[in-house]
């Protein structure tokens, strides 16, 4: 069952009430339609494995790029979420059951499409005892059976910050653990109103101290500051995050967050500038980069 939740409509009453002029989509932020024969090698065997890839959910302007060169983030745990963060696209309701099932699919098409590196991500599953932790260890542990020399990168949901969530996803840990902050601390309420910025803080902090790389990103052009952005940047790199990405926020729908502002190209350079002052072995800044955006190259910092 999908449903718009008040959120949503605060989200489109926001949007309406707050309409100002921020121009036209700057030509940098325009991006060619998926197509080609990798990229439709890839949506057939993500159709015939009956598997969903954050890349379409998310309506992730990176697509055509990623799929063209046959790459992609994998989606586990379904295409529902249980909560109602301001800027995502992915449908919101009551989840269908857990498909045990699915590692192995995901396995599979890991194998089938000869992937080097692969990034697995998931909706929130708070329904779950552990919010789908286990999903996540034994998609790894499939991957890991199936194809040894493949490296992986999982971007999890916070588990509401329960520990023995964490736990099991050690027992086959990942080469990279990725949690996004999505965006600065001032803006938590609105944009992730079921999350809390410490406690993705700490989540990055426990598997740093577990000897992972860990890796986080956010949306600029959503309401922050360029000041605040340093500042959560310096927040990350106090728990020795390894690594970030910044994109800039486009509102899917007129039921999500409106657009504040087109960061421009100098400020995405400054970012990643002030980035590499701090310490963070790989940073992406751009309007188009994503969360899984040259997550191979990012395998290349693991050892």
């Amino acid at each position: 069952m999908i449903k718009i939740n008040k959120h949503q409509l605060e989200y489109k009453e926001l949007a309406e009430k707050e309409k100002k002029s921020i121009g036209k989509r700057p030509e940098w932020l325009k991006v060619r339609l998926p197509s080609g024969e990798n990229y439709k090698k890839v949506l057939s065997l993500m159709r015939k494995s009956h598997l969903n890839t954050v890349c379409e959910e998310a309506r992730c302007p990176n697509l055509a790029e990623c799929w063209g060169r046959k790459t992609a983030t994998f989606m586990i745990l379904g295409d529902v979420c249980t909560r109602s963060c301001g800027f995502c696209n992915v449908k919101l309701g009551i989840p269908n059951r857990v498909d045990w099932d699915e590692p192995k699919r995901v396995a599979d098409s890991v194998v089938q499409l000869g992937l080097n590196h692969v990034v697995i991500t998931s909706v929130n599953r708070d329904e779950l005892k552990d919010g789908g932790a286990s999903i996540f260890s034994e998609t790894v542990k499939q991957i890991r059976m199936r194809k040894p020399e493949c490296t992986i990168e999982i971007l999890i949901p916070d588990f509401k910050g329960e520990e023995k969530a964490f736990e099991i996803i050690m027992q086959n840990p990942p080469d990279i653990l990725n949690h996004n902050l999505e965006t600065v601390k001032r803006l938590y309420h609105a944009v992730r109103p079921q999350a809390k910025y410490e406690r993705s803080l700490s989540l990055l902090k426990w598997f740093k101290e577990k000897g992972l790389r860990t890796k986080s990103g956010i949306m600029v052009g959503i309401g922050e500051t360029n000041q605040e952005v340093f500042e959560l940047m310096k927040d990350l790199r106090e728990y020795k995050c390894d690594i970030l990405t910044i994109g800039q926020y486009l509102q899917p729908t007129k039921m999500h967050l409106p657009v504040d502002r087109y960061v421009t190209l100098e400020e995405f350079d400054l970012f990643r500038t002030e980035g590499k002052k701090l310490g963070f072995l790989a940073i992406e800044s751009a309007p188009l980069v994503r969360s899984s955006y040259h997550a191979d190259k990012h395998a290349e910092f693991i050892g």
